[in-house]
């Protein structure tokens, strides 16, 4: 960790060229607000990536900081998600301009660099703040840390879920006696209850939505199951491959019958099965983000996580988590308020969970008001039970493992391809990534230090 960090055209020039800078506006990186005046004490300036409800709820949070800390100003801007996000906080950070409190993708925190792009939190700092270790789930903790230093600090869990119509299930005889879908422990469960469901579902309705077509959606659904079945990716030293292609065959037959078996429509992608689902479709795989859209169609519906049909429970999971781009003299006020901020929003989630989240801060979980919520108490338990995707540089979310193994996981589950090429195909793309360099800091995934 201890080489010079990156400068400004080092880091133009791994991104794609300098053109990038002119695209982002690297000039504008600063924002307007750090001229003007303030009578605050300490101002904190923080960058997100939450729009819709989720920037909503996010704003809320944040006006409530404010009120109960008026000697700290919060300067926020939300920018836009995804890789524009991230190569625009790569380069205030590589040029000294960086936000004091920033958010990331839990699984892209080893590919920022850590110690040259990230700085570490001061965990003696949160726990004054009344943020600990302890009030996390272990393995959600672990995921931010890097060498021994934590990195990124969890605000959420957010899953893919199975939602499912209470009215259309009840019809099938598919709703146990607590008002819920009765459990699926295997796949031939899993197309019984299709079959059954089916027969009680509307004309012209497909039974089962999951974005079949979506690279994204399809890899979130692959690494749900492979974990499933006890897949791994890579060795520990991250120097070798171990994806299992028996088990990726299994996986990827299991999507395919969804279409070949008709529950799925091929003609219907994207969205349409969430919009199926408002109409009266049975079943629809999304992430939970989508808990606030159903609740606005005052539907009849439940989530739970994405069914154990290999035996073994686990779906995918990512978090946002709170992360300190690297700053050459960070510390003093603004670095304190960054702590003090972040550590008031985990500590007070329960207007994030409004969005379908799942808190990060476990003793969020056991509050009378947490458990009322509906859906979200009944897919808490997929906290325990997270499939991720392996620790390493090129990991997360959209980055560039989902985009080179996304679409050809597409091509299996639509049918242009067959699943043991597929599975094949992903192993050779796992083994050419495992030996790319990480653009931000030149390393190999075995030279990455992602040990927890």
């Amino acid at each position: 960790m201890g080489r010079p960090g990156l400068n400004r055209r080092q880091l133009l020039a791994t991104l794609g060229g300098l053109g990038v800078a002119g695209s982002f506006g690297f000039a504008a990186l600063g924002t307007g607000a750090d001229a003007l005046a303030s009578n605050a004490r300490t101002r904190v300036r923080y960058w997100n990536l939450f729009s819709g409800g989720d920037g909503a709820n996010m704003i809320a949070m944040l006006d409530a900081f404010r009120k109960a800390n008026p000697a700290i100003e919060v300067k926020d801007s939300t920018l836009q998600w995804g890789n524009p996000f991230y190569t625009k906080l790569a380069m205030a950070a590589a040029g000294n301009r960086a936000p004091d409190l920033g958010v990331m993708h839990m699984g892209r925190v080893t590919g920022f660099s850590p110690g040259r792009l990230l700085d570490a939190w001061d965990v003696d700092l949160l726990a004054k703040y009344g943020v600990h270790k302890r009030d996390f789930n272990p393995r959600l903790w672990n995921r931010g840390v890097i060498d021994g230093k934590l990195y990124a600090l969890p605000l959420d869990v957010h899953v893919q879920l199975c939602f499912y119509r209470k009215d259309v299930l009840k019809k099938a005889g598919l709703l146990g006696d607590d008002g819920r879908i009765v459990p699926v422990t295997s796949a031939d469960e899993w197309f019984d209850v299709l079959k059954e469901v089916r027969k009680a579902t509307k004309k012209g309705l497909q039974t089962i939505g999951f974005w079949h077509n979506d690279q994204n959606f399809q890899w979130w659904f692959f690494v749900a199951f492979y974990t499933q079945l006890g897949g791994t990716w890579f060795d520990a030293a991250g120097a070798e491959v171990t994806f299992d292609t028996d088990k990726a065959v299994q996986v990827l037959e299991f999507l395919r019958r969804h279409l070949t078996d008709g529950y799925a429509n091929p003609g219907f992608g994207g969205q349409a099965g969430a919009e199926q689902f408002v109409n009266g479709a049975p079943f629809v795989w999304e992430g939970n983000w989508s808990v606030p859209v159903f609740d606005s169609a005052k539907i009849d519906y439940g989530a739970v996580p994405l069914p154990p049909v290999f035996g073994r429970q686990a779906t995918h999971a990512e978090s946002h988590a709170f992360v300190l781009p690297h700053q050459a003299d960070r510390g003093g006020a603004a670095n304190e308020g960054a702590h003090r901020l972040a550590a008031h929003i985990v500590r007070h989630a329960q207007q994030w969970a409004a969005g379908g989240h799942i808190p990060a801060y476990t003793p969020t979980l056991s509050t009378p008001a947490y458990q009322k919520l509906n859906p979200q108490s009944e897919y808490v338990s997929a906290m325990d039970h997270q499939a991720t995707e392996p620790k390493v540089w090129f990991a997360g979310s959209t980055g560039i493992l989902a985009q080179r193994v996304g679409p050809v996981v597409v091509s299996s589950t639509m049918g242009s391809a067959r699943p043991e090429a597929v599975a094949r195909r992903m192993r050779s793309e796992l083994t050419t990534l495992l030996a790319m360099k990480n653009p931000m800091d030149g390393r190999t995934a075995a030279q990455g230090g992602t040990a927890a």
